[in-house]
């Protein structure tokens, strides 16, 4: 295989990756599973603490019930 054939193929593959990437399948977007909340129930009464760093008090950002965590 030649350097020029090789080009024409890593063209072609980039080509057909590029296209697969297009805004048109942003509308078919799946947020990454980090972002996913868990169905839990967390104290959420004033003052509690933080189940992650209990030295703070609770602020309900939902760290501890997402895959973040």
């Amino acid at each position: 295989m030649t350097d020029e054939e090789i080009r024409t193929i890593v063209r072609q593959v980039l080509a057909v990756r590029v296209v697969a990437q297009t805004p048109a399948r942003a509308s078919a977007h799946i947020p990454h599973a980090s972002f996913v909340r868990l169905q839990m129930v967390v104290p959420t009464e004033p003052g509690s603490p933080c189940i992650i760093e209990p030295a703070v008090t609770c602020n309900n950002c939902g760290y501890c019930v997402s895959h973040g965590h």
